[in-house]
């Protein structure tokens, strides 16, 4: 394979969703930097807001805010079942809206930063006003700086419900946003006390959200009492308790090298980490600048970071779909593959996130993920069904019998368009695969449609798609 084209294929895996169709020839004869660049202005722009909640939805919360506090919780229950049924659909909706951005932004960075936050300040609602919102406060600060993100995220109400800081009140502190904030969020596990926890949980109290979504501190419910953190004394506030753990250069090491491990390899380089932190913390947590310095630097290109990462089942959607663009006639369908290879979008398994890495590949979801290249050529039926959830299944069902997938395959097969009929076999498998093909082309041949020159391109790309090798980027 050209190098030029396997760094680039290696860039946009990682800064990206993967290469798309109508970009291939670029692979080979563009330099990765000038690529970069490409990729990192594209993401400037501001990032829309994604409103997909029904009209009748909202108009039952502003009816209920307009009646004072507390009134939601004494609606009727016939109320209270339409606005959760109603947010399970179009929570679907929003996780469809956000799929496609994904696939056909050129705001790819953006985005792939996108999904690294959403990860990272996991929460689960079942509240589509809560989840447009911390949605849209991850992609309007994911490039940004991580203050301005910390300080906005703590602040949605999908958070303050999510780790209960709604029931933090002075006298009956409740721990659960403090802990996960300082184990999960900035310092990590082992660099705090339970005292810090205790002492940080009181600052926070008051800290309140409504059902709209708007952050409501309540200063009837704060403790103004003395209070002691990382050798800080004072009346402090939660605003107080963010800024002393930004100031501590842990957080900076504990996020570069989540992040780290995210874009580069799971297994970190501690020097690496230690030098990018240094800069991230230097730079006020300028977010854009440590991403620059990581896919700018040599090291990104080196063979033990390609081709090593385990795709996740949103990169592994979003790419397939990128390399070979399709439209799908049953959305639901993404819904269900996400359901079976466990990583539902807005639905984590927990506050942690999910966890990554080689727990994203067991015996049966590396079987369905080398299935599916298939059923969607043949427009077979899906025969797998995930366990029932009507909060993750959107209230549809677990069976859905066919991709009814149209592939587009003109924008792909123009790609090998100048390629010699001898070398049609390695240059699909160099576009697919950034390690070795595993099989070699004479394995292969009693599986390709040799009928036509399409078809067998056709042929090779599903096979190629349908191997352990293709999880891989």
């Amino acid at each position: 394979m050209n190098n030029n084209q396997l760094k680039n294929q290696h860039l946009w895996w990682r800064a990206g969703f993967g290469p798309p169709a109508d970009q291939v020839e670029l692979l080979s004869k563009e330099k990765p930097e000038t690529l970069f660049h490409s990729i990192l202005k594209a993401s400037d722009k501001k990032p829309d807001f994604f409103d997909v909640a029904d009209p009748v939805l909202k108009q039952k919360v502003m009816e209920s805010q307009s009646a004072g506090p507390g009134k939601y919780l004494r609606l009727k229950q016939g109320d209270r079942q339409m606005f959760r049924k109603q947010s399970v659909q179009d929570i679907f909706k929003l996780n469809i809206r956000w799929i496609q951005e994904m696939t056909g932004s050129p705001a790819q960075l953006l985005e792939k930063m996108s999904l690294f936050w959403h990860g990272h300040f996991a929460a689960k609602t079942v509240n589509i006003l809560y989840d447009q919102e911390l949605l849209s406060v991850i992609r309007m600060h994911a490039l940004g700086n991580f203050r301005d993100l910390l300080l906005n995220v703590g602040k949605t109400a999908a958070m303050i419900r999510f780790l209960n800081n709604n029931q933090n009140k002075k006298g009956h502190p409740n721990e659960n946003f403090a802990r996960e904030l300082m184990e999960l969020f900035t310092i990590g596990r082992g660099h705090y006390t339970e005292t810090d926890i205790k002492e940080s949980a009181r600052a926070f109290t008051g800290w309140g959200a409504n059902l709209q979504g708007d952050f409501n501190f309540r200063p009837g419910q704060h403790d103004e009492g003395i209070k002691s953190f990382f050798g800080k004394t004072g009346n402090l506030s939660g605003e107080d308790i963010l800024e002393i753990l930004l100031e501590q250069k842990q957080t900076a090491i504990f996020i570069t090298r989540k992040i780290y491990r995210f874009f580069i390899n799971e297994n970190a380089d501690e020097e690496k980490v230690n030098v990018l932190a240094s800069r991230f913390y230097e730079s006020g947590y300028d977010i854009r600048d440590l991403m620059i310095r990581i896919f700018t630097s040599s090291w990104f290109y080196d063979p033990e970071n390609i081709g090593i990462q385990i795709k996740s089942p949103v990169l592994w959607m979003v790419g397939m779909r990128r390399q070979l663009p399709m439209e799908l006639g049953n959305p639901a369908l993404l819904l269900v593959l996400e359901r079976l290879l466990g990583q539902v979008l807005f639905s984590p398994p927990n506050v942690a996130g999910w966890p990554g890495g080689k727990q994203w590949i067991d015996s049966s979801s590396l079987m369905l993920r080398m299935q599916v290249p298939g059923m969607i050529y043949r427009s077979q039926a899906l025969v797998s069904h995930p366990k029932e959830d009507d909060d993750v299944m959107m209230g549809r069902s677990s069976h859905m019998p066919l991709f009814q997938t149209q592939i587009q395959w003109g924008d792909y097969i123009k790609n090998f368009n100048n390629t010699e009929e001898p070398a049609i076999y390695a240059a699909v498998s160099n576009l697919l695969l950034q390690k070795s093909p595993p099989l070699n082309e004479k394995d292969l041949i009693p599986y390709i449609d040799e009928s036509t020159r399409e078809r067998r391109i056709q042929s090779i790309t599903i096979r190629l798609m349908s191997t352990p090798e293709y999880q891989l980027c």
